[in-house]
């Protein structure tokens, strides 16, 4: 017998991309429930080949599900990630909302899968943020194999990780350009499109983003808390795919070779390097690939033991509804829990 899975915020980008990817990858799901806000009560998402209309997360009783997959926001995981754990349903959450609690799992299945267990303090499990997933994707092989001690990252983040409006937001403006219409900025602090935009998220008091102390606090406590992360964090005028300029410094000797060698034996790497015209990967052919590619794997000789890599990825699928898919089957796989219609 098969589970039943709810996923909730299915009119987003995110949401329906966990549709797709749970149909896809053949989730042992009996039944899949489509949820939004009750304003989107009743209109039709994709799940493969049906059609689900979708139901109003306010009205539904989660006490026969068996996961819930949260992509609508930090504010509505935070009032209802709890109660529906408290049905017995496992929330495995996208947002934000949960990643530094203590007692909530942060979860990346090809780097930490064993820390899952402790999903049964709260039934929550956080899905980290879009950067930090594929970064951590990247450093995990490197650091078992030689201890990274620090890295210096610069992210080249798309404009679907702010959401639909912000894609539109860089279609329009695109657009106006050519028609030479005037550009008021609304989603981004100035205008996205033919521009780089240094800020995503909020500042914090010490100068950094949001965003940026994101992607520092959840490789420690994914990775490894001892090591040093700093991070500049840039909106791109790109639609779809993450990409980051990684610098590390390691405790032990690697060479480019090793971590080449190392990374194509990695799970959830894929490794495109030739020094030549195109021999390596840019956001626009991640888009709809599930791979964390990396690119340009070079030595630093500025620092002793130093590595320079490229990662790009797809953001709405690794850097978010496709990890957590593969949390759900690491659930399923390891039988942390089966489905409650067999149990009754």
């Amino acid at each position: 017998m098969g589970f039943k899975i709810a996923v909730a915020g299915a009119t987003g980008n995110v949401g329906r991309e966990m549709l797709d990817i749970l149909d896809e990858r053949g989730f042992p799901a009996d039944e899949v429930v489509a949820l939004a806000s009750r304003r989107s009560q009743g209109t039709e998402v994709s799940f493969g080949d049906r059609t689900l209309k979708v139901q109003a997360l306010e009205n539904y009783d989660f006490s026969d599900t068996d996961i819930c997959l949260m992509s609508a926001g930090g504010t509505v995981s935070k009032e209802w990630s709890p109660r529906i754990g408290a049905k017995g349903c496992v929330v495995i959450d996208n947002s934000s909302a949960w990643r530094y609690d203590a007692d909530v799992p942060l979860i990346v299945p090809e780097v930490n899968a064993d820390a899952i267990t402790g999903f049964t303090k709260k039934n929550i499990i956080a899905n980290p943020n879009c950067s930090t997933a594929q970064l951590v994707v990247a450093l995990k092989p490197l650091h078992d194999h030689a201890r990274i001690k620090r890295v210096v990252v610069s992210t080249y983040q798309s404009v679907s990780g702010g959401g639909k409006d912000a894609m539109e937001e860089l279609f329009n403006q695109t657009r106006a350009i050519f028609v030479n219409d005037p550009i008021e900025p609304d989603k981004f602090t100035k205008r996205i499109a033919f521009n780089v935009i240094p800020h995503i998220d909020s500042f914090m008091e010490d100068g950094y983003t949001k965003e940026e102390w994101k992607v520092l606090a959840e490789t420690k406590k994914m990775l490894d808390p001892a090591i040093k992360v700093t991070c500049t964090a840039v909106r791109v005028p790109v639609f779809i795919g993450h990409s980051e300029s990684i610098n590390l410094e390691f405790e032990n000797e690697i060479t480019a070779d090793e971590a080449r060698n190392i990374l194509r034996e990695a799970p959830g790497c894929l490794v495109i390097d030739k020094q030549e015209d195109g021999g390596y990967i840019t956001p626009y052919e991640s888009a709809g690939e599930d791979a964390t590619y990396i690119s340009r794997i070079r030595e630093d000789a500025t620092v002793e033991n130093g590595l320079n890599l490229w990662v790009v990825s797809d953001n709405l699928r690794k850097g978010a509804a496709l990890n957590t898919v593969q949390i759900a089957e690491v659930l399923v796989n390891r039988g942390l829990i089966t489905p409650k219609k067999a149990a009754a």
